[in-house]
């Protein structure tokens, strides 16, 4: 029986000539952590992308045809969309893949100073298709092992299909729930622990990455040992309470390119409690702003090992990357990420080429675990 799917195309225009599916993709670990699957075979990216009203998700698989000036986007599931349904799709393909006016000037600014760069094709780094999808991984980035980071972003997304499958089911009951209710009855739920997306999606259950809202009445206990999460759980509710009661607006942000804009979304990150300078600054460039490097002992493994910097540390790392990088600017984070993806896959091969299994390896430190 013929699977039901819509094909959407989304037109690259001005950014034709500099977009390559494989380097724009396959460039940071966000493409390898849930919900995100990328196909090596296809060069294509499968994951759940969120419909017009946020509640409902849909698998989706993204391709670029070759030499054709548009992305195909097969959405599995339905025979039809709405046009609000495709116009939501194609605005999280074009904000994960960066494909805009401002992040084309982007590419080409940061080409123009950096000859590698071009070289290379590199200058698009992936993301995520929402800010709170970005900001909850960059939080997940902190203090652990990277093993551990993609298994708590798969625990985040098997949690969102349980919470989908019972809304639903809940729905079909009584429209009169509550989701505090909901959420405590989760905790007796039994759970079947380490079960991944995919085998998710065989039981028709499309395990994307929560949003905000869904976290939000989320108990923070229940969301700490549910998906191992540790101190994150806290932060992580935090960011998605200051989101929902309109305390913190990333939308007005990331409508802006201006400078200032920036630096003020910043500053709010730096007051959330538990948001340091790594996380804000790992935001940040997700955001589009790439003046700050997300530095952490990663960071100063690269610069010992790549720049001889023997004597750097945290207390010098600041001005360590000021003096490699400050001629970049105002794409110092592009530089550096630039020189982290080339030495990665010097020890690992290409990433795109990667299989799945072998994610948790590409690191070149292991930082001390703590929760």
């Amino acid at each position: 029986m013929e699977e039901v799917q819509v094909r959407l195309r989304l037109e690259l225009g001005e950014c034709f000539s500099s977009f390559n599916m494989e380097k724009a993709v396959c460039n940071h670990g966000l493409f390898m952590m849930p919900p995100n699957v990328w196909i090596p075979s296809t060069k294509s990216l499968c994951r759940p992308l969120r419909l017009a009203d946020s509640s409902r998700s849909l698998s989706v698989t993204i391709s670029h045809p070759p030499n054709k000036r548009f992305l195909v986007i097969q959405v599995r599931g339905l025979h039809s969309l709405s046009s609000a349904d495709e116009a939501a799709i194609l605005e999280q393909v074009a904000r994960m893949l960066r494909i805009s006016k401002k992040d084309e000037r982007d590419v080409r600014d940061f080409q123009t100073l950096h000859c590698l760069a071009k070289d290379k094709g590199f200058g698009r780094i992936f993301r995520s298709p929402s800010f709170f999808e970005d900001a909850v991984k960059s939080i997940l980035l902190c203090n652990c092992r990277w093993k551990r980071t993609l298994t708590m972003a798969e625990a985040l997304c098997t949690l969102q299909a349980e919470m989908a499958n019972v809304d639903r089911k809940r729905k079909r009951v009584t429209s009169n729930s509550s989701v505090k209710i909901f959420s405590k009855r989760l905790k007796h739920k039994k759970h079947t622990k380490g079960m991944s997306v995919a085998k998710l999606d065989e039981c028709a259950c499309i395990g994307n990455f929560p949003t905000s809202k869904e976290v939000a009445c989320l108990d923070e206990d229940y969301l700490k040992q549910r998906c191992n999460l540790g101190y994150r759980a806290q932060y992580i509710l935090q960011l998605a309470k200051k989101i929902e009661t309109g305390e913190l607006e990333p939308n007005k942000f990331e409508e802006s390119s201006d400078t200032t804009s920036y630096e003020e979304l910043y500053q709010k990150l730096m007051e959330i409690k538990g948001f340091g300078p790594f996380i804000c600054s790992n935001i940040m460039m997700c955001v589009g702003f790439y003046k700050r490097i997300p530095s952490d002992s990663e960071t100063i493994r690269h610069l010992k090992e790549v720049h001889g910097k023997e004597k750097c540390s945290l207390e010098t790392v600041e001005k360590d990357v000021e003096e490699i990088y400050g001629k970049y600017t105002p794409f110092q984070c592009m530089a550096y990420w630039l020189e982290l993806v080339d030495e990665y896959e010097n020890r690992f091969g290409k990433l795109s080429e990667l299989d799945g299994d072998s994610y948790h390896l590409v690191t070149g430190s292991l930082p001390r675990e703590t929760n």
